[in-house]
């Protein structure tokens, strides 16, 4: 392990101790009690998307059915840890795996179709999941919803809000470390180069079919894992609730905070989904518009494109670029000001005019 991954992972860490914090400042009246349960979902969101990151950012390929396969694995979860009585452990498990499958097949699909029309055929999986919600009502309530209990680890120890919030930052800080180490391996090298160019991608021997499926794979794994700690975090859901809108959301924060980038997919999830209910509903009047928070989301995608494409952590990259490029000219003047024994400010003065001269 090199010094850049040790601070990396340490980073990780401390960022998730920072948001562990936040059912402390609760207990203290520091924020409202309502802060939990939206930068849970906020975590939730992030954890969907840094699995989209993966498949759009790195390989280039296009999905819209992330709502589907975060339903997928509520229900499992719900109906396998509730309704079956088994280990939440076990129904964590399976929400996983059985979701892993419907993405190995998408990416079997996916060899023979590219952009637009990868992106109809998983809109349309999610579409069928969603109607299949509606339906198969023994095992997801149908229209009435399914209940669901904060979990049980190891049988024993029982959650409440706080401590399944806790669990959350565990899980994101795992999921942004093992994001980081797929990214910076040889599968992250493969999926750049399948973004940039398939026919060069398989000149050097990376292989289409492996690396496509082990993508949708991820993807598919890093949703239906919301959706199971959605359901559980939240402890109620509703086929209504997997749209497509859903699906929006979730890519609209990847773009928003950044393609290829594990904090700038978090930032992504506070700006599109947390921000609306902290900030631009507390504004009076414009708080009282429906689907602000789309309206938001929208205009937000529009000027990041124009201005920032790499997404909204380049742009405190650029702000922090600019701080240090300052300390740099400013170091420059008073090391020059001290060769000719005069103060900074003369030193500016006498390089300025000399400049006007020119």
């Amino acid at each position: 392990m090199n010094s850049k991954s040790t601070k990396t992972y340490l980073s990780y860490i401390i960022f998730g101790v920072v948001l562990a914090a936040l059912p402390l400042l609760v207990s203290t009246g520091i924020i409202k009690t309502s802060w939990v349960g939206i930068i849970g979902g906020t975590i939730i969101y992030a954890i969907a998307g840094l699995g989209l990151n993966l498949l759009l950012g790195y390989s280039g390929l296009i999905s819209l059915g992330t709502a589907g396969f975060m339903g997928l694995g509520a229900y499992i979860s719900a109906y396998i840890s509730g309704d079956l009585g088994l280990p939440w452990e076990l129904g964590m498990l399976l929400a996983i795996v059985i979701p892993l499958a419907f993405g190995i097949l998408i990416g079997l699909a996916s060899l023979r179709m590219e952009g637009l029309y990868l992106g109809i055929v998983t809109l349309c999986v999610s579409e069928i999941l969603r109607k299949t919600f509606d339906e198969l009502e023994p095992i997801t309530g149908g229209f009435s919803g399914k209940k669901a209990d904060f979990p049980t680890l190891f049988g024993v120890i029982e959650l409440d809000q706080n401590t399944t919030y806790i669990l959350l930052v565990v899980v994101l800080v795992l999921l942004m470390i093992l994001t980081y180490n797929l990214a910076n391996g040889q599968l992250g090298r493969a999926l750049h180069a399948m973004r940039g160019s398939q026919v060069a991608a398989q000149a050097m021997g990376v292989s289409l079919l492996k690396y496509r499926l082990i993508a949708f794979a991820l993807a598919t794994a890093y949703a239906s894992l919301a959706g199971a700690l959605y359901v559980h975090f939240i402890r109620f859901v509703y086929p209504s609730t997997w749209t497509l809108s859903v699906s929006l959301v979730i890519m609209a924060l990847v773009v928003i905070g950044g393609l290829r980038s594990i904090f700038g997919t978090f930032i992504g999830a506070v700006i599109v989904y947390a921000l609306p209910d902290l900030l631009l509903k507390n504004i009076p009047v414009i708080g009282d518009i429906n689907g602000l928070s789309y309206i938001f989301s929208g205009v937000l995608i529009i000027l990041v494109v124009l201005f920032y494409p790499g997404g909204v952590v380049n742009l405190f990259s650029s702000i922090g670029n600019k701080f240090k490029k300052n300390d740099s000219s400013a170091a420059t003047l008073a090391t020059a000001a001290d060769a000719a024994g005069e103060t900074p400010v003369a030193a500016a003065t006498t390089e300025g005019t000399e400049a006007s001269n020119e």
